[in-house]
């Protein structure tokens, strides 16, 4: 970079004209050309009068400082009123890094009435871009998906980086225009040029267009696995075929029962189906057989789960297959849109949708169209008949027709065999069989043993890979709200029609599965909103404030008075407990009373709302409990499959359920929870969700924990389950998820994430997979060492369990149901 003086750089500026601002955008200021028109004013920043500097492509930009203190600003305000916005759809400003690393950069725009519109804008290191902030809020979840296209990129010649936008303001009044940065370490700078607005006309078309190419990939880049044609899908078919065969011939040879458990060392006791012990201080799995078993599972194995919305969107599909097609048969039609917090700011969420996997599996498994009443020429050839029919019931019938009336009916005809032929598609079906068996030859290969939930029934129905299944607990019971309610809110257990409910869903899953020694159990639910967010005491008792703002028709907070009223029999002991005033008791009813926070003073406060929350957990889980130990008493109930948690759901969970789940998306598990918490209620743990992602294979999201590239999730799969092995308590880790979530985002909640073991044309990712299976293969020896130096003798739980012992106690197998 080279730095002048302004008068240099004003020479210099005809000597080199500066970057032309794109058609449609409106310069409202000019850092190198400064003009008396926008008033620039920094805080704890610095903008020299003399400091501009030409770049290494030639642009003039003028460079602002960002001190290391909390919140350096520069801030853009009009030197009379406010300017009028309200016919453009973009801020725009042309800026650059000045450092040799990416910065993060503050965008807040403010309007007379006080509102604002924020943007986060990761900027990277490199050449010069224009930003462009929309002033109507905007995000990749607008557009149907978590994570838009990497920015900056070229558009019509101009490298632009379109952020996303947050909030709201009054377009035809702005006030000012802020960048700030949160607090750096060191001084960092930006180069600047020009500010202004523009229309936003073609630029949502231009930066999310074409983005999915027929088989379901990004075009926007390339990698080792991308497909360019069927050949090449069904070359790269072959080739795996012959490495399963070889990984498979070896799996033979190994140490392990037919369920996937270490059949070498000491035995435990053999009850026929699943079961969990301790022994020698560790926790074990056990297979029906009486081997140890350490599950490394996969979740969402299924062919039906890479379904994505193409309704209003179109554009942003390259090539999608046309009406009488046999492909077009893999549209459908689906509404997602809900009033839960993942549904918040999304766009495209219902209407039709097309399954890209379940194209590229009929291309490779897909049996031929036939010429049958399914097919298209079924469907023609039935529309002919039928007109036929027709035809001759006319001709048989006695009544003379008009001649025009004969011209329509053949008219109509005629129409109808051409909708026929070109409107319905080619029927060709999957055989689901060869891709389950495909399929699990691939999971047994690369040293997995457990196929996790939401997985397709066939898999489990196979007797080769045990499986575990959910619930389902869905009903008309009241529900309590903790703040995001991300899939909804609390489910009430103290309302009579959860325990139907539950009733109900455990009777159908357990119907088929009851006597099953391949079901390794059932979980209660996943990821319920037991806290809220934050961690501060409003999210941490959120469940119990909650409900205390509700209505008395919801009968956990009926629950919730009694428990008050038998503690403090009247308002004023409760009054002075919780140092507040209640002139009467039955305000606490109303709706609008809002209870107060846990806090120092008022020590009874937090004593109420956690006995509350142990109350409300245990009764959850003691109807689960009690529901399964009747309907299916051989197979374990794995707990909620935390994501949220709170101390008291937790050890009602280890009280009631044979297993305590988590879903932990960090770099280890020991980062996920506090296992020494989790020692002192001595459960058996099951990691039921982690991953890692990038962003170089196509899906334009890495997930929570993402790793910078493809090359990084194998060490970080390794390391998770090294990490995993060291905790007594873990019996084992499943894997979200099997499949590469879709490029424009799944049907559920418009997730787009690449942390697949496969990508969207059933392609393995090659060097992901090798590691995996490596990984995997050494954490099954490994516990069966640990087995090994275990000495044989009675388990240290056991189902002698009784009700009311420790929650630590093992069960010899079945559903143990302990604390009832």
């Amino acid at each position: 970079m080279i730095r002048r003086s302004l008068p240099a750089v004003f020479a210099l500026i005809f000597a080199a004209p500066l970057c032309a601002a794109p058609a449609g955008q409106q310069t409202l200021f000019n850092f190198v050309r400064p003009a008396d028109v926008v008033k620039v004013v920094t805080e704890n920043a610095d903008l020299p009068q003399a400091n501009a500097e030409q770049t290494a492509e030639g642009e003039v930009l003028r460079r602002v400082t960002f001190n290391p203190v909390a919140r350096p600003t520069l801030r853009l305000t009009p030197q009379t009123g406010a300017w009028d916005w309200s016919q453009s759809g973009m801020m725009t400003l042309r800026l650059q890094s000045a450092m040799d690393w990416a910065v993060t950069v503050y965008v807040q725009i403010q309007s007379n009435d006080g509102k604002t519109l924020v943007s986060r804008v990761d900027l990277p290191a490199g050449p010069a871009q224009t930003l462009l902030v929309p002033l109507v809020a905007t995000t990749p979840l607008s557009q149907g998906m978590k994570a838009g296209p990497a920015m900056p990129m070229t558009v019509d010649g101009q490298r632009i980086l379109l952020a996303s936008s947050s909030g709201a303001i009054d377009r035809s009044q702005v006030v000012s225009v802020s960048l700030s940065m949160d607090q750096p370490k060191v001084a960092q700078s930006l180069l600047l040029e020009r500010f202004g607005v523009q229309n936003d006309d073609g630029i949502n078309q231009a930066v999310y267009g074409n983005l999915v190419d027929a088989y379901g990939q990004s075009t926007r880049g390339k990698w080792p696995e991308k497909i360019a044609d069927d050949q090449q899908l069904k070359s790269a078919a072959a080739k795996e075929q012959q490495q399963l065969k070889s990984w498979l011939a070896e799996r033979q040879k190994s140490s392990l029962d037919k369920f996937g458990g270490w059949n070498r060392g000491p035995a435990f006791k053999a009850s026929g189906f699943f079961r969990s012990e301790k022994r020698d201080g560790r926790w074990y799995l056990v297979t029906p057989e009486g081997h140890p078993f350490y599950s490394l599972g996969v979740n969402t194995v299924s062919p039906d789960v890479n379904r994505t919305y193409v309704s209003g969107r179109e554009y942003m599909f390259d090539s999608l297959p046309k009406p009488n097609e046999p492909l077009a048969s893999h549209f459908g039609e689906g509404d997602n849109r809900g009033g839960n917090g993942v549904d918040q700011g999304r766009g495209y969420a219902n209407g039709r949708w097309y399954d890209f996997y379940a194209a590229n599996l009929q291309r490779l498994y897909g049996a031929p169209c036939k010429a049958d009443s399914e097919g298209k020429s079924g469907v023609a050839e039935a529309a002919k008949s039928e007109a036929a029919e027709t035809s001759a019931e006319k001709t048989a019938a006695p009544v003379v027709e008009p001649k025009s009336g004969v011209a329509e009916a053949a008219q109509t005809d005629a129409a109808h065999i051409a909708r026929a032929e070109t409107s319905a598609p080619c029927q060709a079906t999957i055989d689901e069989q060869q891709w389950a068996t495909h399929t699990l030859d691939r999971l047994q290969a690369w040293g997995f043993n457990t196929i996790g939930n939401w997985s397709a029934p066939v898999l489990g129905d196979a007797e080769r890979v045990p499986y575990t299944l959910p619930l389902s607990i869905v009903g008309d019971y009241a529900s309590i709200s903790t703040g995001s309610d991300w899939w909804g809110g609390m489910p009430d257990p103290f309302d009579p029609r959860f325990a139907m409910a539950t009733e109900r869903a455990v009777a159908i899953a357990a119907r088929d599965h009851r006597d099953d020694p391949w079901l390794i159990g059932y979980y209660a639910d996943n990821e319920l909103a037991w806290a809220g967010p934050g961690d501060d005491p409003k999210a941490r008792y959120a469940l119990a404030y909650g409900t205390l703002k509700m209505t008395t028709d919801v009968p956990a907070k009926r629950a919730f008075l009694k428990q008050l009223r038998d503690k403090y029999r009247n308002q004023a002991g409760l009054s002075k407990a919780w140092g507040i005033d209640l002139p009467a008791w039955e305000l606490m009813e109303d709706p609008g009373f809002v209870p107060p926070l846990p806090n120092p003073e008022h020590p009874e406060i937090e004593a109420d709302f956690k006995y509350f929350q142990k109350v409300f957990a245990d009764t959850y889980f003691k109807t689960i409990s009690d529901s399964l130990k009747w309907h299916a008493p051989n197979q374990m109930l794995l707990g909620g499959r935390f994501a949220v948690s709170t101390p008291e759901a937790v050890a009602s969970c280890a009280q009631y359920c044979d297993v305590l789940s988590f879903n932990m998306y960090t770099l280890k598990p020991q980062d996920g929870h506090d296992f020494a918490a989790l020692a002192a209620l001595d459960k058996p743990v099951l990691i039921t969700e982690f991953n890692f992602g990038s962003t170089d294979r196509g899906p334009l999201w890495g997930g929570v924990t993402q790793v910078a590239r493809e090359e990084d999730r194998g060490p970080a799969y390794a390391n998770f389950l090294k990490q995993a092995l060291n905790e007594p308590s873990i019996v084992g880790v499943h894997w979200f998820q099997y499949l590469d979530q879709p490029v424009t985002g799944r049907l559920l909640d418009g997730e787009n994430g690449h942390f697949g073991l496969v990508g969207v044309t059933d392609v393995p990712y090659q060097g992901f997979v090798e590691t995996v299976r490596k990984s995997n293969l050494q954490t099954l020896e490994q516990l069966g060492k640990e087995a090994q130096k275990a000495p044989a003798h009675e388990a240290e739980g056991g189902r002698k369990g009784e009700a009311g012992k420790a929650a630590g106690a093992g069960h010899a197998g079945g559903h143990s149901g302990n604390g009832h």
